[in-house]
């Protein structure tokens, strides 16, 4: 079993930055795929990021890309999300997953294993 907690989410001004972290307990994340996804009110959770365990494969959402950044540090057995020159679109729940399969998934079916989210607040 893996256990996810993300953390850093708040408020934020337009074109600001954050960096999110998703702290991973219970084994190692080595071989695991990672993701990142997030949920707007009213709309359904969206993929964001994701890594292979080893950063070798990301993949972007098209809104994203060149803004975000993820990477995992296994030594901490965490992945981070660093988001830059942010968006009041990009409000949300921001959630973590884990896959068994090292693979870089773009869709939640493919995650076994879920945080409990952390809010991200951009205001324009």
């Amino acid at each position: 079993q893996v256990q996810l907690v993300e953390s850093g989410g708040g408020l934020v001004q337009a074109g600001g930055s954050l960096r999110l972290s998703c702290a991973a307990s219970g084994r190692s994340i080595s071989g695991y795929g990672m993701g990142w996804f997030r949920q707007a009110p009213g709309k359904e959770r969206e993929f964001v990021a994701t890594s292979t365990w080893n950063g070798g494969s990301t993949h972007y959402a098209d809104s994203v890309e060149g803004r975000f950044t993820v990477s995992i540090d296994n030594a901490k057995n965490t992945m981070y999300l660093e988001m830059n020159s942010l968006k009041p679109e990009d409000t949300g729940v921001y959630y973590c997953a884990a896959s068994m399969y090292d693979v870089a998934g773009r869709s939640d079916w493919q995650y076994e294993y879920w945080g409990q989210g952390t809010q991200v607040t951009v205001s324009s």
